[in-house]
C-alpha cells in the first residue's frame, strides 16, 4: 500500500528547488513522523542525513529528545542505511527556552516552549548550521505544508488537520521556507504509520510525545520552577475586590485557569479572569466574566508584509480559527467575544490554510 499524497503539486520538493540527489539533514526526534519523512527523501532520491539534537541534560521522562529517542532515530538511520549524528545544543536550549520558560512564569506570563525551541534552536541554531555544513535542505517530521503563491513561498497547514503544527512555526520567514521541507506535511497520521510499518520502522507504533521534555511528570511544572524561583501564595478576589479564597503559587495561575484555585466550595465556576504578580491577587470571575472582545499584541512575526484587515485567528495550538479583524497597530478584535488568552501565548494569523503571521499576547482589549 502506497499512502496517498494530498496537494502533492503545491508542495513536491522540485516544486521548491529540493531536486533529486540533493543533500538534505533530517532532523529525527525519535518519531514516526521524522523517521518517515528520512524515508521520503531517499525515496525522492536525495542524499539524506540524520541528525537529533540533545538538548535537556537534567531528568527527563516525557516530551522528545530523551535517550531512547535518540536511540529510536539512531536504528531508524541504520534501518535506513543512512549515516546519523547528535547535535548537543543543550546551552543554548537553556538560554533560549529554558531561562525565558522560567522568567516568564516569574513575571506573570504563560510561555510556549516549544515555540522558543522552533524559533531559536531547530530553526536558528540548527538551520544555519545545515547551511553552513553545505546541506540544500533541513528537513522536518512537521506536519505543514510549503506553497507557492506568485512565485512566493508561503507556510501553510498540514493535510491532516488533526495533527497541523503550523501554529508553532508560524515564526518562519520566506528565507527560512526556501531551506527548509516537510516532506509528512502533505500525508494523514495513519498514513505515515502505514508507511513505517511497510518499511519495518521501529518508530511506526510508537506513542506521540506532546509534553514539555524539561518538565518531569513525576515531579511536574511547580518542583521545576520552585527550583529556580520563589513561588508565592495568592488571595482570589472577586469583581469587586472582596477576597473569596487562596491559591498556593500567583507564579503558576494562568488566564483561563480553573483548577487548582481554592474557591471554598464555591458552586459555581469561577475562573482565573486576571494575574497581578506584583500584588500577588488573581482576580475569579465567572465565563462571561472571562470573555474579552480582542487580545493585545507585541513581537509580531509577518509572512511578508503587516496585515491589516480581516483574518482567522487561532490562540492554542489545535484550537479553532475564528474569524477577527487586525488593525493598523497590530492589535485584534474577535467578530465576537472570546476566552481571553492568557499573556504570553501566541496569537497566529491565517488566511484560509495560508499563515500569514503571528504575534505574543500582552492582555487583552477592553
Amino acid at each position: 500500500m502506497t499512502p496517498e499524497r494530498h496537494d502533492a503539486t503545491e508542495t513536491s520538493p522540485e516544486r521548491h528547488g529540493a531536486v533529486a540527489g540533493s543533500r538534505v539533514l533530517v532532523a529525527m526526534s525519535g518519531g514516526v513522523d521524522s523517521s518517515v519523512a528520512a524515508a521520503l527523501c531517499l525515496r525522492a532520491g536525495h542524499d539524506v542525513v540524520g541528525v537529533t539534537l540533545k538538548l535537556w541534560g537534567g531528568p527527563q521522562d516525557q516530551g522528545c529528545c530523551a535517550v531512547s529517542d535518540v536511540d529510536d532515530a539512531r536504528r531508524v538511520c541504520q534501518q535506513l542505511g543512512i549515516d546519523h549524528f547528535v547535535f548537543n545544543y543543550a546551552a543554548e536550549f537553556e538560554r533560549d527556552v529554558v531561562e525565558p520558560y522560567v522568567d516568564a512564569h516569574r513575571r506573570g506570563r504563560t510561555p510556549n516552549p516549544c515555540i522558543a525551541c522552533n524559533r531559536h534552536v531547530k530553526f536558528d541554531v540548527l538551520l544555519d548550521r545545515a547551511r553552513r555544513l553545505g546541506f540544500d535542505r533541513l528537513v522536518t517530521g512537521h506536519h505543514v505544508r510549503i506553497s507557492s503563491l506568485s512565485g512566493r513561498r508561503r507556510l501553510q497547514r498540514g493535510a491532516d488537520s488533526a495533527k497541523d503544527q503550523s501554529y508553532v512555526l508560524y515564526m518562519l520567514s520566506e528565507a527560512d521556507l526556501a531551506d527548509l521541507w516537510f516532506p509528512v506535511g502533505d500525508y494523514r497520521k495513519h498514513e505515515l504509520r502505514t508507511l513505517a510499518a511497510e518499511l519495518g520502522l521501529r518508530t511506526a507504533h510508537k506513542p506521540e510525545s506532546q509534553d514539555v521534555c524539561f518538565i518531569t511528570e513525576a515531579a511536574g511544572r511547580e518542583r521545576f520552577l520552585v527550583e529556580r524561583i520563589d513561588l508565592h501564595p495568592a488571595e482570589l478576589v472577586d469583581a469587586a475586590g472582596q477576597r473569596v479564597g487562596t491559591a498556593p503559587a500567583v507564579e503558576l495561575v494562568t488566564v483561563g485557569q480553573r483548577k487548582g484555585l481554592d474557591l471554598g466550595g464555591a458552586p459555581q465556576r469561577r475562573y482565573a479572569v486576571d494575574v497581578d504578580i506584583a500584588a500577588r491577587r488573581v482576580t475569579v470571575g465567572g465565563a462571561s466574566e472571562l470573555a474579552a472582545p480582542g487580545v493585545r499584541l507585541v513581537d509580531h512575526r509577518w509572512a511578508v508584509d503587516p496585515v491589516e484587515g480581516e483574518v482567522l485567528a487561532q490562540t492554542s495550538a489545535h484550537g479553532p480559527a475564528l474569524p477577527a479583524h487586525v488593525d493598523a497597530e497590530g492589535q485584534l478584535r474577535w467578530a465576537e467575544p472570546q476566552r481571553r488568552v492568557a499573556a504570553g501565548q501566541a496569537v497566529v494569523f491565517y488566511k484560509g490554510d495560508e499563515v500569514l503571521g503571528g504575534a505574543t499576547a500582552a492582555g487583552h482589549l477592553t
